[in-house]
């Protein structure tokens, strides 16, 4: 049995997961945070047990070699021969990368690296992960498994903007979306739910986390989804705005000393706003349902922008598929919050879906909607690491 881990950098974080295949068997996770700072925590579990530990990390490679020696210290290997995959998520793919890849390559990271102008929160520190491990284990099997892959699929009409044709031939500005391997295996499980072949569903699949996108998915492809060009749009999310008007953006420049600069524009529409700014809260929907239980009239209207935005696309993509067999709620949010599912379907309860509140509760996953509900309401845990290293074994069989 072979070992393939699976890696989600951000730009101070590790995420990680590594697997037992082709059985597919979780050995251990972890999660490093604070890359970069002081004081960062590394944190390993495995065999019920949870370590901690706290010490200064200065980029990913010694991430990834704290990682490596935590896994020989804990004795879950007992030498970096048994790693022989590694999967890379990476958010952004452009056009230069309609599916996964092998890293066999410095120009396999170049382009990663250069698509950051599509993904600046994401891609830069991907690349960093991939660099990372390609340095301390330059011998195993590398692939890069894009958010945007799954998108692929979407029609000319749903990918492209308004725009003279030039920016989309000359700078392939055009939808690209992301959550793509999110969307992806809550889609196959659905069918699983709903005891039906995948290619006879049409599903509209909400990853609804501090990143937010709703999917529209007809016999098992992506059709449309509402991350744009970017991240950044779609849905209102914990710190970016998702869909504004773009006039707004030359308006503030004009009348406000904030909107200075390219970088002044990025950080408050993907940094200072969602949750965040109309709640001048936080960015976490736990705090923001806390606060509203407080009274606090900020965080309550930065809710009821979320769910109404949520909504908005769910409504849309009932219209793009002409109807659906189910919703499927999923990540963050979407899996743990019993309010925002609760508060989602009762808006657009008029389609024919309807939730039984004795099986919408925290920890129920599968079907939640009552016996004679049109539209069946899924929640199902999300599960882009298996994902990721199911692509690294497709390519070690291709070798």
């Amino acid at each position: 049995m072979s070992k393939t881990i699976s890696i989600n950098a951000g730009s101070s974080s590790l995420k990680w997961q590594l697997y037992e295949m082709p059985a597919e068997k979780v050995i251990a996770k972890g999660l490093i945070e604070r890359i970069g700072l002081k004081d960062s925590i590394s944190t390993v579990k495995f065999d019920g047990r949870a370590e901690k530990q706290i010490l200064d990390i200065d980029d990913h490679t010694q991430a990834v070699k704290i990682l490596l020696d935590d896994l020989m210290r804990f004795d879950i290997i007992r030498s970096y021969d048994e790693i022989t995959g590694v999967g890379h998520r990476v958010v952004a793919g452009g056009e230069y990368f309609k599916e996964s890849a092998l890293v066999d390559s410095e120009e396999v990271i170049q382009k990663v690296e250069e698509l950051a102008l599509l993904a600046p929160l994401h891609n830069k520190a991907n690349a960093a992960g991939i660099r990372a491990f390609k340095e301390l284990l330059p011998d195993i099997t590398s692939v890069v498994v894009f958010d945007t892959s799954f998108h692929t699929t979407m029609p000319e009409k749903a990918y492209r903007y308004p725009l003279p044709t030039k920016y989309y031939t000359e700078n392939k500005v055009r939808k690209y979306g992301a959550h793509g391997t999110s969307h992806q295996y809550v889609a196959k499980e659905a069918a699983k739910v709903l005891g039906k072949p995948l290619e006879e569903l049409k599903l509209i699949t909400c990853h609804i986390g501090n990143g937010a996108s709703i999917t529209a998915v007809k016999e098992g492809k992506s059709v449309d989804t509402s991350m744009g060009f970017t991240p950044l749009g779609g849905v209102m999310m914990g710190s970016r705005t998702g869909d504004i008007d773009p006039a707004i953006i030359p308006y503030l420049i004009e009348h406000t000393e904030d909107f200075n600069t390219p970088e002044d524009i990025n950080r408050i529409l993907n940094r200072e706003s969602g949750l965040l700014g109309v709640s001048e809260k936080s960015s976490d929907m736990r705090d923001i349902h806390a606060a509203m239980r407080a009274g606090d009239a900020k965080a309550q209207l930065a809710n009821d922008i979320f769910v109404d935005r949520i909504q908005k696309y769910i409504g849309q993509y009932l219209a793009v598929l002409n109807g659906a067999d189910a919703i499927i709620f999923t990540a963050g949010i979407g899996e743990n919050s019993v309010t925002i599912r609760r508060l989602v379907i009762e808006g657009i309860s008029w389609f024919g879906c309807e939730l039984d509140p004795e099986k919408n509760v925290f920890g129920n996953y599968g079907d939640i909607s009552m016996p004679d509900s049109k539209v069946r309401v899924l929640v199902i845990p999300t599960d882009e690491e298996l994902v990721i290293a199911r692509d690294v074994e497709r390519f070690k069989n291709q070798k």
